[in-house]
């Protein structure tokens, strides 16, 4: 009697603040190499989000269900990646890469992380070339000056940045 081949588990981490239409490219293309795509939503103790733990894995749960993917399950996390990968059972860790810069940094964190658990392997996606110049830092700030992120992010995103900058605006003045 033939076993079922073991289910392949994928991660895709990041902290999506905010989730850009560059992180969807990556997640419905990363869908597609695993049975299961956990996407581990976390936050950078060197970054400032705009938006806390709870808001950004709503939104990205929002986004990922707009998709359209039955494979996919958003989880948020606090941990080293490798320790989150191994309690998901995840076999591999799916990052994007949008150019040199990010290849650099994510050529080191793999190395790092193949030390911490060589069971984990990593794989890189090269963001569609449309979406390359996207970042979330970048997206923050050209709506923080007034400018249009539509073709940046989706409607619903768009819509949670201004009111946010609209909220934090406010709470300036009062």
């Amino acid at each position: 009697m033939a076993t079922a081949p073991k289910e392949r588990i994928g991660v895709y981490p990041g902290t999506f603040d905010p989730m850009t239409l560059g992180h969807a490219d990556i997640i419905r293309r990363g869908a597609k190499l695993v049975d299961k795509l956990v996407i581990g939503v976390t936050t950078n103790i060197a970054k400032s989000p705009m938006f806390n733990d709870d808001e950004r894995i709503a939104m990205v749960r929002r986004e990922a269900e707009g998709l359209g993917l039955s494979n996919i399950e958003v989880v948020g996390f606090n941990s080293l990646l490798m320790d989150f990968a191994d309690a998901q059972g995840a076999s591999v860790v799916i990052r994007g890469i949008r150019g040199v810069t990010d290849f650099e940094y994510e050529y080191q964190l793999t190395g790092m992380n193949r030390q911490l658990n060589n069971k984990v392997e990593t794989i890189f996606l090269m963001a569609d070339v449309s979406l390359q110049p996207i970042a979330s830092r970048l997206v923050k700030e050209i709506a923080l000056y007034g400018g249009d992120i539509a073709k940046f992010v989706s409607p619903a995103v768009r819509a949670d940045v201004l009111a946010r900058i609209t909220e934090t605006a406010r709470l300036a003045r009062d």
